[in-house]
């Protein structure tokens, strides 16, 4: 009697979880933001808000919950009900790095949410103000290593991907080029545009412009293949720094125990954003490659990352501002 009752409760517990994939979405969607407008994940949740307002007549509304490097935001969509109404845009920072560079965060990457979809992969470069005389990544060692106090790097704040870029470039050539954390990423490349500080690793998007008008000299971008909107400017790995690869990534999340067919039905909406070739130019022109994928493929990524990253963290010593 008791194993009728329980498959009774299972098949009831499918049916219903089913149904509410049918009627989604049927109410506003918060999509939150955790970092302040204007910044480039900012940008990202806004072109997306669009397309997904027309593809499932509902309003997204973007809610940017700004602080702690992202935990502020990422820990409120933690606690959220886990129906598909509230969704996050899960950047690298609080999903694979702040666990070992904070003491304590408010939520557990891997287990407090059900990743949806991947939707970029950003490739940073390392580059220099004009003044610095180098012109490729051999002369930019020997340059590090005779003059230690010559170059410094900017970043967005410590833990951020333009540092831990760098911090990996550290390792990987035994140089110990100067952290210079700012709070954010527009105020640190101002000061390198103006040479007061003469080194970053940036996030592309955010400088191809001033790279193209030849107020900063790029040495080589940290992917693991040229980029197309840079094709003469070689890549760390291919400089000699065998292995280098390094990506900024973000992609959209949901509370955890979200009903699968829920998180399919974003995966899928997504996915066909994505593939469309209006939608997928202007994303392009933020400097990150259309990536799309499975909540699997996503939900790998950030385990990897999160060991990957990690070890930067602890190899470097990297504490919060």
């Amino acid at each position: 009697m008791l194993k009728k009752v329980l498959l009774a409760t299972l098949f009831m517990t499918q049916a219903l979880v089913a149904g509410a994939a049918d009627v989604y979405p049927s109410k506003p969607i918060r999509f939150v933001v955790p970092y302040p407008p204007g910044g480039p994940t900012d940008a990202m949740a806004r072109l997306i808000q669009g397309p997904l307002q027309t593809k499932f007549k509902v309003p997204v509304i973007i809610d940017n919950r700004g602080g702690a490097g992202g935990n502020i935001g990422t820990g409120m969509v933690a606690k959220s009900t886990p129906d598909g109404y509230t969704i996050l845009l899960a950047a690298s920072g609080p999903m694979a790095v702040n666990k070992t560079l904070y003491k304590s965060i408010p939520f557990d990457p891997e287990k407090d949410f059900a990743p949806v979809i991947q939707i970029s992969a950003f490739p940073l470069v390392l580059e220099v103000h004009p003044s610095v005389t180098v012109k490729n990544v051999k002369q930019f060692i020997a340059m590090a290593k005779e003059q230690p106090d010559m170059l410094s790097f900017a970043s967005a704040g410590n833990g951020t991907p333009q540092h831990l870029a760098g911090e990996l470039f550290n390792t990987a050539v035994g140089t110990r080029l100067q952290h210079v954390p700012y709070k954010g990423a527009g105020p640190a490349l101002n000061d390198v545009l103006g040479g007061h500080v003469k080194v970053m690793f940036d996030i592309l998007g955010s400088s191809v412009q001033y790279i193209k008008t030849g107020k900063l000299h790029p040495i080589a971008v940290t992917t693991a293949t040229r980029v197309p909107s840079l094709p003469d400017v070689p890549t760390l790995a291919e400089s000699g720094l065998t292995g280098y690869n390094f990506t900024g990534w973000h992609g959209i999340v949901a509370p955890a125990a979200t009903p699968k067919p829920v998180v399919m039905r974003l995966n899928q909406a997504l996915n066909e954003i994505f593939a469309d070739p209006a939608f997928r130019k202007k994303w392009e022109e933020l400097g990150t490659p259309v990536v799309g994928g499975t909540p699997e493929a996503f939900g790998a990524l950030m385990r990897t990352e999160s060991v990957k990253l990690g070890k930067v963290v602890k190899d470097a010593g990297v504490t919060v501002d």
